[in-house]
């Protein structure tokens, strides 16, 4: 009887516990999907994989990639989402610059890097 009550408890705290997790957690999209998601058809189709193939880097805005970014821009810093693989013989590689709240898209070009 004791170890019924017991496990019973356990089992309610466990469904308990878990359904708060389910509650508090936050969907947050991942930088590269913000990113990957402001593009273009004919820009997404330059990715020959996946967005998550790419790399995100915190840069600070300087003069190589100020004219990528929106002119009323005025952080400092900005996440670089450089998608592999999409580099043509006439440009560098597919580059989107993502605000630091890793939501809002503010620039994006060909780059070197």
């Amino acid at each position: 009887m004791n170890r019924l009550v017991s496990i019973s408890i356990l089992l309610l705290l466990t469904i308990t516990l878990t359904g708060c997790n389910l509650f508090d957690s936050k969907n947050e999209l991942p930088i590269e999907m913000a990113a990957f998601n402001s593009l273009t058809n004919k820009e997404k189709d330059l990715i020959p994989v996946s967005p998550k193939d790419s790399v995100v880097e915190k840069v600070t805005v300087n003069s190589e990639n100020k004219s990528l970014i929106d002119k009323d821009y005025d952080n400092g810093e900005v996440y670089s989402v450089t998608f592999n693989n999409t580099e043509t013989y006439s440009s560098g590689k597919l580059t989107v610059f993502v605000d630091l709240d890793k939501k809002t898209v503010v620039g994006k070009g060909f780059t070197n890097s």
